[in-house]
């Protein structure tokens, strides 16, 4: 199967997806992509706008996922305005657009994710997994009582390393261009990911196995 990781940041739902299927992922920031590459070499890794390659590429591929940025939607960065230094910024409709555009002119299959968001969404999700909403044409209802991670705001970096068994390479600060433990925040579960492909790939691992 060829797969599609849009907005791939570290790769987290992709952790458990093996190297049966072709997967090519696109990530803007070369920074983030240098720790996708070397933590799956054997993906093709695209450095570049998601957007972008998904019009230009989307009928080559049998699934697509998309985790646009969810930091302009999210509830905690709205309730932060006022007791912070944060000002008030744009929500970032590219999630919508992705949406739309997936809905109506792709044939395969498709799971956008993002975060609940602080104001009635858009378009209405096809699902809430966990703390997540899910516009997809996969049938994720048997998922619907996967919780996944709490607390992410207080684990550590050791801990999302033994959690998603993934380890990035701690950065000396202002060398790397990114923030450890944002990356591991901004990674959809390696369990939920596995528990979504195997919607298409008709594998049944059971909730429990995962709690």
């Amino acid at each position: 199967m060829k797969i599609l990781n849009l907005y791939a940041g570290i790769g987290g739902n992709r952790r458990l997806w093996g190297d049966e299927h072709s997967i090519t992922a696109v990530e803007y920031s070369p920074k983030i992509a240098e720790q996708y590459g070397r933590l799956y070499p054997k993906d093709r890794l695209i450095i570049g706008c998601a957007k972008q390659y998904l019009l230009n590429n989307y009928q080559d591929y049998d699934f697509i996922f998309a985790s646009p940025p969810c930091q302009s939607h999210s509830r905690a960065r709205f309730h932060a305005y006022g007791t912070t230094n944060k000002k008030p910024i744009y929500p970032d409709f590219s999630l919508y657009e992705i949406i739309i555009f997936l809905q109506t002119h792709y044939e395969g299959k498709y799971c956008i994710e993002n975060v609940i968001p602080y104001y009635e969404p858009m378009i209405k999700e096809n699902f809430k997994i966990g703390r997540h909403l899910f516009w997809t044409n996969l049938n994720l209802q048997r998922l619907a009582n996967y919780e996944g991670p709490k607390n992410l705001q207080n684990t550590t970096c050791k801990e999302f390393e033994k959690m998603y068994d993934i380890k990035i390479p701690r950065p000396k600060e202002g060398k790397r261009g990114f923030e450890l433990i944002r990356l591991y925040r901004n990674c959809v579960a390696p369990k939920l990911g596995l528990l979504i492909l195997e919607q298409i790939d008709k594998k049944i691992t059971t909730l429990e196995a995962f709690r």
